[in-house]
């Protein structure tokens, strides 16, 4: 755990009670504040007061008593509306932060030199983390890797200068740290996500921009128009990374799947990607050169780092392999929860059982087309499935299946008669989850645990 001090001996709100939520409610004890926790969910009310937390209903509390609001990512803080919380603090001059925000300034209190490495952008920000994190592990550094992947961030182990923080963030968490200053900031690429959340893209892009702006080092992709541009802008130290043919100035490339030193001179090339599965697509490519950007900016050498591309083991839910049968390989993207993250697995296979479907989001799944001759039949479920069917009428085969095992069931016995060399079964929905699951980690458990119950199934690696 990483005690909060930066608030001892004050009283704090806080909004939110889930993971993140107990994590910060007992980093904050720790370091000597006072903590009033509160939640919509009376059911997370009573665990948190079960672990020692104080609660209380912060509609009654006397707000002029607190330091701070730390509210939970998830909880809206301009957009649709301000959440209540938001609207009493701010009534009261309180200022409303995040939990990233509490490990800013205890790093800023007590160990500035620090390495701390932060990612976002839109797609592609859980596996680089993922693989930076590996990447240094591999390379003997002591790190400690969460914030938006799987681990909050105040329960990590405190900053110090002999162990690296590589720590993802997402747009919400972004919006709650306002003295967010990074080592290393990586801003991978921008689509339009979230708006719901942000009002438009121009914010969800500002937003973003935040994370290099305070950075001492910034990391940009600069493969689309709004990170091109927020290159542009800095006057800072800037590694530029680029797929395809030589970009902007010095810096990063990936093309073909090697990943290239653009900086030296000659190029020099780094590492080969062909043959990592966990590293399939050309999106990999720019998180592979994303995380040799990051990696050599703290001294990691480019023999280390081709080898530890080679033991990456890849993230659950994100392209992941979970076995084979006969000549049926199957795919759990389940992470893929918009049409830009299904488009890198569609990309990255020639023929294709696609199971999809799940909460739409606004656009669905019409931005796809250009892939869809690699798809042999698609297998809809959840709410998405009128929607989607009137999309791929005419252009793709499709079966309305309803339910996830449903639809494993008949994609795997289809694609195992179609006689291609290696058909793939792939989960990528473009959806989000909330219709029939608790998460879409919830729907990718599920994905595998179909899967691992066919016949004749061969797990990775066999």
């Amino acid at each position: 755990m990483t005690p909060s001090t930066t608030f001892a001996g004050q009283t704090v709100a806080l909004f939110g009670l889930g993971g993140s939520g107990l994590a910060t409610a007992l980093s904050l004890t720790a370091g000597g504040a006072r903590v009033i926790a509160c939640d919509d969910n009376p059911e997370r009310m009573a665990a948190a007061a079960q672990a020692g937390i104080e609660t209380g209903d912060l509609r009654q509390a006397a707000w002029a008593d607190f330091a701070a609001l730390v509210l939970a990512p998830g909880v809206p803080l301009t957009h649709p509306a301000p959440h209540w919380t938001v609207d009493l603090a701010r009534g009261a001059g309180v200022p409303v932060i995040g939990d990233i925000e509490l490990f800013c300034r205890e790093r800023a209190a007590t160990s500035l030199d620090a390495p701390f490495v932060a990612i976002t952008g839109t797609n592609g920000k859980s596996t680089t983390t993922a693989l930076i994190a590996h990447v240094l592990a591999e390379a003997g550094r002591d790190v400690q890797m969460g914030g938006n992947i799987g681990t909050a961030i105040l329960s990590l182990e405190p900053p110090s200068p002999d162990r690296v923080h590589v720590i993802e963030l997402s747009s919400f968490q972004i919006d709650l740290t306002p003295s967010l200053a990074p080592t290393l900031g990586v801003l991978l690429n921008l689509t339009p996500d979230h708006l719901d959340r942000h009002g438009d893209m121009a914010r969800y892009a500002a937003i973003k921009e935040r994370l290099v702006t305070g950075a001492a080092h910034a990391v940009v992709g600069i493969d689309d128009d709004f990170c091109r541009a927020i290159a542009g802008r800095r006057t800072g130290p800037t590694t530029r990374v680029h797929v395809g043919e030589a970009g902007e100035g010095p810096g990063i490339l990936a093309r073909n799947g090697v990943v290239i030193d653009g900086r030296r001179a000659p190029a020099e090339p780094v590492a080969d990607l062909s043959g990592i599965g966990a590293l399939r697509g050309a999106h990999n490519w720019q998180n592979a050169a994303v995380a040799y950007a990051v990696a050599s900016a703290l001294g990691v050498t480019p023999d280390v780092f081709a080898a530890a591309l080679a033991s990456f083991p890849g993230l659950p839910h994100r392209m992941e392999e979970v076995g084979r049968r006969g000549p049926v390989l199957f795919i759990n993207d389940s992470k893929a929860t918009n049409a830009d993250s299904t488009e890198k697995a569609l990309s990255a296979f020639r023929h294709v059982h696609w199971i999809l479907g799940g909460k739409p989001k606004e656009g669905g799944i019409a931005s796809l087309a250009p892939y869809f001759p690699r798809v042999a039949h698609a297998y809809l479920i959840g709410a998405a499935t009128e929607d989607f069917a009137a999309t791929l009428d005419g252009q793709v085969p499709f079966s309305r299946c309803g339910t996830l095992a449903a639809a494993v069931a008949e994609a795997a016995a289809a694609a195992e008669r179609d006689g291609a060399p290696e058909p793939v079964v792939l989960l990528s929905p473009a959806c989000a989850s909330y219709d029939q699951f608790r998460s879409f980690e919830d729907r990718g458990d599920r994905f595998r645990s179909l899967v691992r119950a066919l016949p004749g199934l061969r797990p990775p690696g066999a």
